[in-house]
Parts: structure tokens; sequence; C-alpha cells
């Protein structure tokens, strides 16, 4: 059987990850920073996948509990053949306003998480023979949304540090992919801009804002981009970036292709109404 570990998994597309991955037949090992919120994960798993599935604590902040769960891991298993680095939350604000506590706060977990847990576990990969690591971006990690600098570096940094990675261990048969969800229906932006209000702010930041938070609340289903885990979990040799979602694909040409005076004329415009 096949072992894959997926972090962040009470909610979002990481608990849809993991249900789509029992279904295929993997042993999921489902981490998340406070195991009390597996209720809802192991509620929709009951009637197909929930006896392959491990709900294990397991914060991307704190080395000991990602090492205390690789050692369990080596244990059980004695390897890894999927590792999905889920884990992450949005920072929303304008520049100004935002402390840098919370942009370190926002390094620590979707960055830095990333790297502590890809560091813990690449050796039980390796010992496999070979495997994925899948992680979670955005967007926003190739393309710079105003309100969203915190978010908007912490993707980017992942960006690079994922194709770095790839061409380390694409020699090991170990392949680095990036899915770069566009806006879905998950409750990332609402949480990520819940304190910061519409209200008596320049046209353009009450406008930037409201989008935001309905782009989060009109957004795709989710589980689209869990199957396109699955399928990239199911390839031999998956490619690096996979954009998803409505316009994700165009918005990844558009900037690729156009001078940039011509994206931020028309960014502008857009948030100018």
């Amino acid at each position: 059987m096949k072992i894959a570990l997926i972090t962040g998994t009470s909610s979002g597309f990481g608990l849809l990850t993991a249900l789509e991955l029992a279904k295929k037949g993997y042993r999921v090992i489902a981490t998340m920073r406070d195991p009390e919120k597996r209720h809802r994960l192991l509620e929709l798993a009951e009637k197909s996948a929930a006896d392959r599935i491990e709900v294990w604590r397991m914060d991307v902040t704190k080395e000991e509990e990602i090492d205390g769960a690789r050692k369990k891991l080596e244990d059980a298993y004695g390897k890894l053949d999927v590792l999905i680095n889920n884990a992450g939350y949005a920072t929303g604000g304008f520049f100004s306003e935002i402390e840098v506590s919370e942009w370190e706060k926002q390094f620590q977990t979707n960055f830095f998480g990333t790297v502590r847990v890809t560091r813990a576990f690449l050796p039980l990969i390796r010992k496999n023979g070979g495997g994925k690591i899948i992680n979670i971006s955005s967007v926003s990690g190739f393309f710079g949304f105003p309100g969203l600098g915190p978010y908007t570096a912490s993707k980017h940094a992942l960006e690079g540090f994922s194709e770095s990675l790839r061409l380390e261990l694409a020699p090991e048969n170990i392949w680095v992919s990036l899915v770069e969800p566009a806006a879905y229906a998950t409750d990332i932006w609402e949480k990520g801009l819940k304190n910061f209000s519409p209200e008596n702010r320049p046209k353009f930041q009450q406008r930037l804002i409201k989008m935001a938070m309905k782009a989060g609340k009109t957004g795709s289903d989710p589980t689209e981009v869990a199957r396109l885990i699955g399928k990239i979990c199911d390839e031999e040799k998956p490619g690096l970036r996979y954009p998803v979602g409505k316009g994700a694909r165009s918005l990844y040409r558009w900037k690729a292709l156009l001078p940039w005076r011509l994206v931020e004329r028309a960014v502008l415009k857009k948030l100018d109404g």
C-alpha cells in the first residue's frame, strides 16, 4: 500500500485531498495542528475510506512535533511515497497596517513549515526509492495581488524553493510539483481579511477587500483541486506547475507574455471600478 502524508487536513484542500487519496487506496497520514478538529474529516470518510486515514498531531512550526511524526511514520511503515505540503493560511491587509511580526508568522507556516516538513520526511521518500513532493501554492505564487503582501511573498518563496528542489531531486526519481489554485470556495480569504473592514477607506482599498471576500464565497468547488492532486500522485513523472481554477492558466500566460506596464494598467483599472 502506498503511504501519503498531508499537512493541514482539518479543512479546505487538505481535508478533501485526504479523502481523495484514501478513496484511491492510499494509506493517508492526515496531520493537523489540533487533532480535536478531526471529526469532520472522519465523518466524511466514514462511508468509504475511514479505515485508511490516520489523524496525527503535527504543527508545521514545531520541530519536536515534526520529528515525532517522522519517527512514528518510520516505525509504522518505514517509507513514504507522497508528501503533500498543504498547511498554510493567508494574512491579508495593506502594507502600512501589517506588523513585521505578522509577516514572520506567515513565513513560519507557509514557507518554513514546508521546508521543515520536507527536510524531515525526505529520507523516508529516499528509502522508498523515489516518490513525490506536492507543494500547495496559489496563483499568488506567480502574481503579486495587492492587499495580500505577506501571503503573496510566502507563496513566491515557496515557488522558488520548489523549482530548486525539483532540479536537485529529479535524478533520484523524486518529483516536486506545485499546485497553484485560483479562487475556491474555502474560508482562507474570510479568515485572512477578517480584521480589515472596507469602511472608511479609499475607494481602491474598499473595492479590493470586497472583491477578495467575494472570491472566497463564489469560488469554484475545491474538490477540483483534490482530484488534481490525486492525478498528480498517479503520474509517473509529474510536471512542475499545475495552475488550476477559473482564470489561473490565462493569468499565468498573461503575465509571462505581456509587458508589465500593460498588466499593471489592467489591474489598476479593474480595481478602480
